[in-house]
């Protein structure tokens, strides 16, 4: 079994899995006004302003890294109860929708649809006076959501709330209102995780949110409950799939892609993110080893893409 692993370029051409910039989505986080803003919990990672993602997207470009997901910080003073600000059409995610297509339009635009950077209380949708989130009630903000994003000129939308029926109630939107090209991806097998801290810190809802989202989000032992979410969210018209968190549930993906061969994404959250550069801090293993073997392992596992704060430093690697 050695002889093929005895040089590099015999290595190079038994290799099973390719990772590609193409496979890359790049998540940004924006902000109002014009200052970059460091986020603590994730190094090396910032919030920008609607310019500084125009810019990024020049540099995704040019990397060829495909698609960007955008995430906003919305003000405080914007936040509320029913989170409204979430289908304002001049809104910050619409504003730099916008402001994207019109300087970079060869770039995918995936936006996030749920309400937790919008509500006052921090959750993903609307809650009754026990603090229970309500399923339909906030899939029609969703709904309404998912629209304004559209207009504005969405490529992808991709709803991580984990309301049950939203994807249908979404698709049935977008081509009533003409927008049948508009793509969904959906967070599919979204688990209540420990590892999303440093995202709330990034768009500002870590200090806002009252319990848990673990009466919406997956119960983290389950295995089949996943393929039975998936499976809802394919018939409901999923464009694609997400499995989130990402590296410890590679067995998930796996499982997803062989039982329904459709594309499935995961999402390398802040977590598993904060983990590799505190390890690199640390001197325990070097960040370019530890960003490629990673992804590798998405691909491996049976992912068509990967969302990664590392897309950038990724895609630089692997032009060398």
């Amino acid at each position: 079994m050695r002889r093929t692993r005895s040089a590099p370029w015999s290595r190079a051409l038994h290799r099973e899995t390719v990772l590609t910039p193409a496979n890359l989505i790049w998540p940004l986080f924006v902000t109002e006004g014009s200052a970059e803003e460091p986020i603590p919990t994730l190094p090396g990672v910032s919030r920008w302003s609607i310019a500084g993602i125009v810019e990024r997207a020049k540099e995704a470009r040019d990397l060829g890294i495909p698609c960007l997901a955008l995430f906003p910080n919305t003000p405080p003073e914007l936040r509320s109860e029913d989170g409204a600000e979430a289908y304002n059409p001049d809104n910050l995610m619409c504003r730099t929708i916008r402001a994207l297509k019109d300087a970079v339009p060869e770039i995918g635009v995936l936006t996030d649809v749920a309400l937790d950077p919008y509500t006052s209380h921090g959750h993903d949708g609307l809650i009754d006076d026990k603090g229970y989130v309500l399923n339909d009630a906030t899939s029609e903000v969703l709904v309404r959501q998912a629209m304004v994003q559209a207009e504005a000129g969405a490529d992808i939308v991709a709803p991580s709330d984990m309301m049950d029926g939203r994807v249908a109630a979404i698709r049935d939107a977008l081509e009533s209102a003409g927008h049948s090209n508009v793509q969904i991806m959906a967070y599919a097998a979204k688990y209540a995780s420990a590892f999303y801290g440093p995202f709330r810190d990034a768009v500002g809802s870590r200090g806002l949110l009252t319990g848990d989202k673990k009466t919406y989000q997956m119960d983290f032992a389950n295995r089949e409950e996943a393929l039975r979410e998936v499976e809802l969210d394919l018939a409901e018209g999923a464009d694609s799939v997400m499995v989130k968190p990402g590296l410890p549930y590679l067995d998930i993906i796996r499982e997803v892609k062989d039982a329904f061969a459709v594309p499935v994404f995961a999402y390398q959250v802040s977590g598993e993110y904060a983990m590799i550069e505190a390890g690199v801090a640390a001197g325990v293993a070097d960040r370019d080893a530890l960003v490629i073997e990673t992804l590798t392992a998405f691909r491996r596992a049976g992912c068509a893409g990967v969302l990664t704060y590392h897309a950038a430093h990724a895609a630089r690697l692997l032009a060398r």
